[in-house]
């Protein structure tokens, strides 16, 4: 049987894929431990470097199974809240664990929960051709997998509950517009531009990239000299580390340098 999720390395960065695609890679319980373990060895792993996220077929993902959705297949209250906390909320949790970039790579329809799969990411790539709705309130649901959390830190609390409110499909070029995306390319070489700016971030320092995000990821609950202080204690780290060294060397020898993380 085919899994639901797919790993694959090559050259130091990891592809997770969505791999549902007769159902436009809905969410469904089975993925979710498979994700887990996924994002695990991509977060311990030497061999792994950056991380892409992506769809199989022609969408990203739907967002959940609307199989097990309404009212007639509604569990229990405590059911419903432990389907959410225990099982779904571990993606978004174990991907802040991880120093190492992520990027999503949005190849379709990214919809409800499959949004929020995007925003959980460090970086969102799209293929011209993409959509993204945040569909909750039109299906009388609210974000379930973070969308309310990760939106409004992204293009800002008005446009976040505009686009709640609304419930209506933007294109790429909007979301990359508003600041959802970062980058759109066309659909004939998305994959080929998302792995090409993959590969450029394996060529940084690792160790630096990882004390970056947890810096720019701690910032949003500290003041400003807590910050500072916090970016002092990491140039600690940094400036006497062979990374550093190397980079200054390489930089004088005019060659590219060769990190270790270390």
């Amino acid at each position: 049987m085919t899994s639901p999720i797919t790993l694959t390395v090559d050259k130091r960065v990891a592809t997770i894929t969505l791999n549902r695609p007769d159902v436009l890679n809905a969410i469904n319980e089975e993925m979710l431990p498979l994700w887990v373990d996924a994002l695990e060895h991509c977060r311990t792993s030497d061999d792994v470097a950056v991380i892409v996220v992506s769809g199989a077929g022609e969408a990203f993902c739907r967002g959940g199974d609307t199989s097990k959705l309404g009212a007639h297949t509604a569990p229990s209250p405590v059911e419903i809240k432990q389907q959410f906390w225990d099982r779904l909320h571990r993606i978004p949790r174990k991907l802040a664990e991880i120093d190492k970039p992520v990027i999503a790579a949005v190849n379709g329809l990214a919809s409800g929960a499959g949004v929020d799969v995007s925003l959980q990411c460090d970086i969102r790539l799209a293929a011209r051709s993409a959509k993204f709705r945040v569909s909750y309130t039109a299906f009388g649901l609210v974000p379930g997998n973070g969308g309310s959390y990760f939106l409004p830190r992204i293009v800002g609390e008005a446009k976040a509950l505009e686009l709640f409110y609304a419930a209506e499909p933007i294109d790429a070029q909007e979301a990359m517009r508003i600041g959802m995306v970062n980058q759109v390319f066309d659909d004939q070489d998305f994959m080929q531009q998302t792995m090409d700016f993959a590969q450029k971030l394996t060529e940084r320092a690792p160790l630096a990239m990882g004390l970056v995000k947890r810096a720019v990821k701690q910032s949003h609950s500290m003041d400003l000299n807590t910050h500072l202080d916090l970016i002092s204690s990491h140039m600690l780290i940094t400036r006497p580390s062979e990374d550093h060294a190397e980079a200054i060397k390489a930089y004088e020898e005019g060659r590219t340098p060769q990190f270790k993380g270390k």
